[in-house]
């Protein structure tokens, strides 16, 4: 579920849709979390779609720890991926803002922590675009994006989050936890397909 004060808007033909922060978002917001509404296609079931459905899959999904392949029923699916992006997935299974996300600001994620099972050409215009993301960036970036959690994180409890209520108890058990003692943080690799 993306976080209510979003919209769906179309960029280009090259690019499609992207989704735009209506509001101002501050750091430390959480901006998608996976709900009870996801699609969840298991391994087994991915094999059994046509070609066609196939790619569909895979322009829309990303690939869990298991390797279910999650497609968000709202517009989540739409968030584009940047070299320098301002929301980021954690190892508490929701995205948070990384820094303050302006109104009118596209909302952009790291697609190298989706685990793609194959190259993906990208062109986000930043001066460190990746122009490639790899299967493998996981192992190259984890510690990184671990930095950037970390830092935006601490803002959690400081922010509104609308999308709290969506947040497994387990997780906020982890989080509690985390913010109680930080050596128990619980790093993005553990969204790396095992």
């Amino acid at each position: 579920m993306i976080h209510p004060k979003t919209e769906l808007k179309f960029i280009n033909e090259h690019v499609g849709y992207g989704v735009f922060a209506t509001e101002d978002i501050p750091e430390g917001t959480i901006v998608y979390v996976k709900d009870s509404l996801e699609l969840v296609i298991s391994p087994t079931d991915y094999l059994l779609h046509s070609e066609e459905v196939k790619q569909v899959i895979e322009k829309y999904s990303y690939i869990d720890p298991q390797g279910n392949r999650v497609i968000s029923w709202d517009f989540a699916k739409y968030v584009n991926h940047c070299c320098n992006c301002n929301t980021i997935s954690t190892g508490y299974g929701f995205e948070i803002a990384i820094r303050d996300i302006l109104k009118g600001e596209q909302i952009t994620d790291e697609y190298g922590i989706f685990n793609l099972t194959t190259e993906m050409e990208v062109s986000c215009g930043m001066d460190n675009c990746r122009k490639k993301i790899k299967p493998d960036d996981f192992d190259t970036y984890y510690q990184d994006w671990d930095q950037k959690i970390k830092n935006a994180i601490t803002q959690l409890f400081e922010v509104e989050q609308p999308l709290m209520p969506f947040i497994e108890e387990d997780t906020r058990k982890e989080l509690d936890a985390f913010f109680q003692s930080p050596e128990l943080y619980k790093s993005v690799y553990s969204l790396k397909l095992k």
